[in-house]
């Protein structure tokens, strides 16, 4: 437990998938690491009088609002944490950072550059002013990709040449499934693509330490339109039919009554080729589509002196490949990332004893409230956001135009601009 008085007080708006995780995290950071300063996690809001109140009764906040507005103009919080659908990402932090709050949000940063570029330009402004910002891309905070990012720039991959990604799921495979937020552009942005390719992304570039510089890419919509829900919470959701949760949905009560249905209108599945400063050649997967497949992200990196390998479902290891060792010798090794030297793991429980994916929350705090008690700029930043951003837009671009390769433009010159 932090043994300073200091105190960064939350608010929190969102409370559902991405709100309960973060919850999870704040109610966590000081049990588990000294920090300069204590979290506390004073104000969450939502829309719904009813269902923020029981969120902040379940998550742990102190008390609830319905209007993020007030939140940021309450002299009792120091921090805004940003937990909701990406078409109000903008105008809450923008406002949030105005009004000298430091801010959290959720990936992907936006959805449009325009608004990315708004954001970081407003971060640009309030970080003049000492107002910390960081976008929450937190599979950079399992202790594996940090270790495997720590391999990369140590050298022993030597010459880096392939970098292969996926990221698969199926919690919507089923055409029963309802048409939830995620599945709309005006409150998503895009599909697969930004949900979880904005993830693989940005853990590519963060491991390589360089930026994605053209893309050529195919998107698809396998399902075109979709029931309307009738309540939905995370990832999932409900029909007049009855409930979905990534499996088969009664298109039709007993009465024969169909429910409504909608357009979706974002990509169900998007697959490019690019290439990495430097001439790396890349690959890039992801789909909502996988069957079978629930949360499989992998990144594999191949360089000259070795190759290194992280799979999501497997999060505690690393495969190791080093090119180096005598012929005899060689092949792939595993590496159990749980040892308290491993990045983030001094904390936690002795080697061999696993963590899970609630711990990138906790660690990503750790990171975020360190920074901000101590007058660091976090990472990533908002111009990594809108750097990510603008690789999305590349993709979304080349698809357009029949796969044709897109520049990806920088996203510093973008916030100069």
């Amino acid at each position: 437990m932090s043994t300073t008085d200091r105190q960064l007080r939350v608010g929190m708006v969102g409370y559902a998938f991405m709100g309960a995780a973060h919850s999870q995290a704040w109610r966590t950071v000081n049990r588990v690491y000294d920090l300069p300063a204590r979290a506390r996690m004073a104000l969450i809001c939502g829309r719904d009088a009813g269902k923020v109140a029981d969120a902040a009764d379940r998550l742990g906040w102190e008390a609830y609002t319905t209007d993020w507005r007030d939140l940021i103009a309450s002299d009792g919080i120091d921090v805004v944490d940003i937990c909701t659908p990406g078409d109000s990402h903008a105008e809450i932090a923008i406002a949030a950072l105005a009004a000298g709050k430091h801010v959290l949000c959720e990936k992907p940063l936006a959805n449009t550059v325009a608004e990315a570029r708004s954001m970081a330009a407003a971060a640009a402004t309030a970080q003049a002013a000492g107002v910390r910002s960081m976008c929450g891309f937190n599979y950079r905070r399992v202790p594996a990709v940090a270790m495997m990012r720590q391999l990369v720039a140590d050298g022993r991959l030597g010459v880096i040449r392939h970098v292969r990604a996926t990221y698969l799921q199926d919690w919507i495979v089923d055409p029963q499934f309802p048409l939830v937020w995620r599945l709309q552009r005006d409150r998503a942005g895009s599909g697969a693509l930004g949900d979880i390719g904005a993830h693989i992304i940005d853990l590519t570039q963060y491991v390589t330490g360089r930026r994605i510089t053209g893309v050529s890419a195919v998107t698809e919509t396998f399902v075109r339109e979709r029931p309307l829900p009738a309540g939905s919470s995370g990832l999932a959701a409900t029909v007049d039919g009855g409930a979905a949760n990534g499996s088969a949905v009664d298109g039709g009560g007993a009465d024969g009554h169909h429910p409504a249905t909608g357009a979706v209108t974002v990509d169900d599945a998007a697959v490019f080729v690019a290439r990495l400063d430097g001439g790396v050649l890349a690959t890039y997967e992801a789909s909502r589509f996988a069957t079978g497949r629930k949360n499989a992200l992998r990144v594999e990196i191949n360089g000259s002196l070795g190759t290194v390998a992280f799979d999501l479902e497997r999060l505690n290891e690393l495969e190791f490949y080093d090119a180096s060792r005598p012929a005899a010798e060689q092949g792939f090794s595993r590496i159990l990332v749980t040892e308290g030297e491993h990045p983030y793991m001094s904390a936690w429980w002795p080697p061999g004893h696993l963590i899970g994916y609630e711990h990138s929350f906790t660690h990503q705090m750790r990171d975020f409230v360190e920074a901000v008690a101590t007058g660091v700029d976090p990472a990533p930043s908002f111009a990594d956001g809108l750097q990510v951003q603008l690789v999305l837009d590349a993709v979304t671009r080349s698809a357009e135009l029949g796969s044709s390769w897109t520049e990806v433009e920088p996203a510093l010159a973008t916030v100069a601009a």
